[in-house]
């Protein structure tokens, strides 16, 4: 069994032209505390996260990827605010599968279809469920850098979203090296020794959620975050990392809508037609802190 599962990865990793991938993410996310609008209260995030990426190998040239995430968001309030939903509990289920096809030493491609279930857990029926795709063209300039350009497209419960995409993996030095998903995600590491990397991290995504509870009326939460933060990984056993970040969301908001209540579509985090009336109270951006468990398989070397 063991054998069966190094040849998978050893020979995927001719296929994924990066340096290294995280099969496996675990992760606790706390925002201390904050005042919300017109400092009538104080609100404070907690978070959860699980990851896991699956990539099967169907030839030499051809394997069938998965990337699997969970996550889970909660907002407490110190007091109610009228028409609000207090606290506010969300879940998301995102699901990217499809296609990653090798053309030759330099050039792939990626088409991942993306459904989603974003939910409050309160009487769950298809408006609990998005459907998205993304679509990925890399191109391996040279061994030390490796990029692909694309789009993103998901129904959100706002309207529609696009988000071109750029997607970076350079060794820029012996000990640096920049990787991520533009503008979705980015990392700058310093390969401080064998087993301890320290960097700067990004994160910033907009994503909504169903609210089922009657209670307010169908109704939908959009949240936004823009994680900017400092973070230090340790391998610590074989693939094995411990991962702390800690930093600031900025522009963080947890909004509410009437269902139906949209924009004409969006751009990333450019809006086209919005007129949508907001009907809770948003809290500030602050610090935060996120602690991960990852299992990390090293590409470079295969």
């Amino acid at each position: 069994m063991k054998a069966t599962i190094l040849l998978l990865f050893l020979s995927t990793s001719s296929l994924l032209a990066q340096q290294s991938i995280d099969l496996a993410t675990f992760s606790y996310r706390f925002g201390p505390s904050q005042p919300y609008e017109n400092n009538q209260g104080n609100a404070s995030e907690t978070g959860l996260m699980t990851n896991f990426k699956i990539p099967v190998v169907i030839d030499e040239s051809t394997i069938w990827y998965t990337d699997l995430t969970y996550q889970q968001f909660n907002i407490d309030y110190s007091d109610n605010v009228p028409g609000s939903i207090m606290p506010i509990g969300v879940h998301g289920i995102i699901l990217q599968t499809g296609w990653v096809r090798k053309f030759n030493e330099k050039n792939a491609m990626q088409i991942l279809i993306v459904p989603r279930f974003m939910s409050d857990l309160n009487q769950v029926d298809i408006k609990h469920f998005q459907l998205g795709a993304i679509g990925l063209y890399e191109v391996k300039y040279q061994e030390d850098l490796t990029m692909r350009y694309g789009l993103m497209y998901n129904r959100e419960k706002f309207g529609n979203m696009f988000v071109p995409l750029v997607y970076l993996d350079w060794i820029v030095a012996p000990k640096w090296s920049i990787s991520g998903l533009l503008p979705i995600f980015a990392k700058i590491n310093y390969h401080a020794t064998e087993k301890l990397t320290l960097g700067f991290s990004h994160f910033g995504l907009i994503t909504s959620f169903q609210i089922g509870d009657p209670l307010y009326s169908n109704d939908y939460i959009e949240r936004q975050s823009i994680d900017l933060t400092l973070f230090g990984r340790y391998k610590f056993w074989g693939g094995l990392c411990f991962e702390a970040r800690a930093g600031f969301a900025v522009g963080r908001s947890y909004l509410q809508f009437a269902e139906g209540d949209e924009m004409d579509f969006r751009v990333a985090i450019l809006s086209f037609g919005d007129d949508r009336t907001q009907k809770n109270i948003a809290f500030d951006a602050g610090p935060i802190l996120d602690m991960r468990l990852v299992y990390n398989l090293d590409l470079s070397s295969r």
